[in-house]
């Protein structure tokens, strides 16, 4: 199973100094920045190949981290109906733990030497979870296409957390076992009893 940073291979994004005539500053400041297929030099008792490939499957989970807690964001400003008060309640919690999630995420890469991605177009050519349309859907599909997108997260980070135990980073699979699974898990079962109870359809 090969694991890449970005699945369309688009790291890179800007002019470049040709076509302008001469770099900017902040093109001559990038030159001399590791791009997000490299490691530093850290000492951590853990080979920098090693490093590099745990690096590149916590690249690929932090966008899928960011796009899931985007989407619960989403759905927050946007439920509607006559359970509206309790989806923007828990759409608004599940959207504070994945964001603390991301932190940790982003951390771990730092410590292995990597440089986090950050920016939401970054984010949008990365993701493996399907993007959601601009308007508003209603609670069913919104809670549909939640647990979709735990399930997309849950079977990446399955197999991801399976093969950095085998390169040795037992570190990173602690952090995908005991934070990551962990808490998909946990949201996708209270968003999958709330669409088996059908209580969203429901009208009192």
């Amino acid at each position: 199973m090969t694991f890449d940073i970005s699945p369309n291979g688009n790291n890179e994004i800007g002019t470049s100094p040709s076509e302008t005539g001469k770099a900017s500053g902040s093109q001559l400041r990038s030159a001399q920045t590791p791009s997000f297929d490299d490691v530093a030099d850290v000492r951590i008792a853990l080979p920098r190949k090693s490093r590099a490939e745990s690096v590149a499957v916590l690249t690929q989970i932090l966008a899928d981290t960011m796009t899931l807690r985007d989407l619960y964001k989403k759905h927050h400003w946007q439920t509607s109906g006559v359970t509206f008060y309790q989806l923007h309640q828990l759409f608004d919690k599940h959207y504070e733990e994945q964001t603390a999630l991301i932190d940790v995420i982003a951390e771990r890469i730092q410590i292995l030497g990597g440089t986090a991605i950050a920016m939401a177009a970054d984010v949008a050519v990365m993701t493996m979870i399907t993007l959601p349309p601009r308007d508003r859907e209603e609670p069913p599909a919104q809670l549909a296409r939640l647990l979709d997108a735990h399930e997309c997260v849950l079977h990446y980070v399955r197999a991801a957390a399976r093969r950095v135990a085998e390169i040795g980073d037992d570190g990173t699979n602690d952090l995908l076992v005991s934070d990551v699974i962990r808490l998909n898990e946990k949201q996708a079962w209270f968003v999958h009893e709330l669409l088996q109870g059908d209580c969203v359809s429901r009208v009192p």
